[in-house]
Order: C-alpha cells, then structure tokens, then sequence
C-alpha cells in the first residue's frame, strides 16, 4: 500500500482544523433571537447602579422645539463640566452613557462623554413630560391624553433601565430631565407614583439609585450638587439670570 504523503497529510490536518473550528462557531452563535435571550437569561443576574443627572441649565426663552432649540447656556455647559468631573473622579468603570434626545440633555450628555470618552446613546423613551400628580394646578394645565401618554413612556422606560444587570456589575449614566429623574425616584422608592413633583432637582445634580441582583433598589443619593459651588447652582424653575462671575 502506497504510504500517504506529507502534502496530504498535512492537508488533511488543515481540513480537519477548519472543520472543528466551523463546528466551534456555530455551537457559539444562537440560531435565533429566542436562543440568544435565553442565553443571556443563563446569566446570573448582578447589581446595576444608575447615575442619573439632569441636564445643565438651558436657554429657557427660547420657543422652538427642545429637539431643535433650547440649548445650554454657559452656566449649562460649567455644571456639566463639573458633575462630569465628579465622576472621572469616581473609582468605577462606566459601561454606558444613556441621554434623551432633548438638545439641553443631548449637550449635557456630550459634555460628560467628552470627559470620560464615551459616546452617549439616546433612548426617546428618557425626553421630558409631565405625569399625573396630585398638584391641581399642574394637572389643569395638562390634556389627559398628554398625562396618559407621559406615564406610560415613563413605565416603559422604568423597565427597560431599572433591572438587575447579567453576568456583571455595571455602572451606567443617564442624562435626562427633573420630572424624569424624579419619577424614576418615586417608582424606585415604591411610594405613589403622584408624589414626585413633592421634590425639588437641582441642574446637572447626581441621583444614584441601585438595583440589586434580586430586583430590590436602592437609592444611594438624591439630587446631590456638592461638585457645583453655590453661585453656579440653579434648581427646577428659572430664577434671575445668572453670570460665571465668582462673587
């Protein structure tokens, strides 16, 4: 019998390292989204920590859709700046960097991804509205479809953020608006949902709310503006204009 020769032997080993490598790939890809979300669910869940900032102070006069208009004024861009030094300062590694499409919230979230080289991701579901709540004054003023709507975007978005991370800790940053922040607090918190305009939320101020492995949350802080000095600070409503002069 004629012996094989080193050409085909090596070319027999070639093949069949292709072919264990071929069979590796596709043991490793799911065949369908089904086998991939049932892959992640194989995961063990972990805590997820969400640093939520309001976006920096804002053009308020200006009329035109705050998708288009209603940018950061300079006291704005400092308190962005700051809070995104406060966490280049923090001993975590971030994993994501969330933001509503809103210009005043898009600017503040880009500001903070330029400190921290990060490329912020917008999700429709973080833009500002205004949920039920039990101040008259404010519901009033609102079309029960508008409060409707506002409520269920704010459901939505409560589960999409607020779950137990898979596999590993993570830490992730949004940049969105008061009533958002305020209402995402208030489901956290398990208290009635109504109550969130009880509060008051300084601009580009840290609200940190973790979620434990097992679907308990959290919340580590509220509207924290110890990086902001008091002569940048703004709140909720516009008060007198405001310069970068120290006093």
């Amino acid at each position: 019998m004629k012996k094989p020769t080193p050409t085909f032997v090596h070319s027999l080993a070639a093949s069949l390292v292709v072919l264990l490598a071929l069979s590796a790939v596709s043991l490793a890809i799911p065949s369908s989204p089904e086998e991939a979300a049932e892959g992640e669910e194989l995961l063990a869940p972990a805590t997820r920590t969400l640093y939520l900032i309001r976006h920096g102070d804002y053009d308020h006069a200006d009329d035109r859709d705050p998708e288009v208009g209603k940018a950061l004024v300079p006291i704005g861009v400092a308190q962005a700046r700051l809070v995104g030094a406060r966490l280049r300062g923090m001993p975590v590694a971030w994993d994501a960097l969330y933001t509503s499409p809103m210009t005043r919230a898009l600017e503040t979230a880009k500001v903070i991804g330029d400190d921290l080289g990060m490329e912020p991701e917008v999700s429709r579901n973080l833009r500002e509205c205004t949920p039920p709540t039990w101040r008259e004054d404010i519901m009033k003023e609102e079309k029960p479809e508008d409060l409707a709507a506002c409520e269920k975007q704010l459901d939505e978005a409560f589960a999409q953020f607020f779950q137990p991370a898979k596999g590993a800790e993570r830490h992730e940053i949004v940049s969105a608006h008061g009533n958002v922040i305020r209402s995402f607090l208030v489901r956290a918190l398990g208290v009635d949902k109504e109550s969130w305009l009880g509060m008051s939320i300084g601009n580009c101020s840290l609200t940190v709310i973790q979620v434990k492995p097992d679907g308990a949350m959290k919340v580590l802080a509220f509207s924290d503006v110890g990086h902001i000095p008091p002569n940048l600070q703004t709140r909720t409503s516009p008060g007198e204009p405001r310069d970068l002069k120290v006093p």
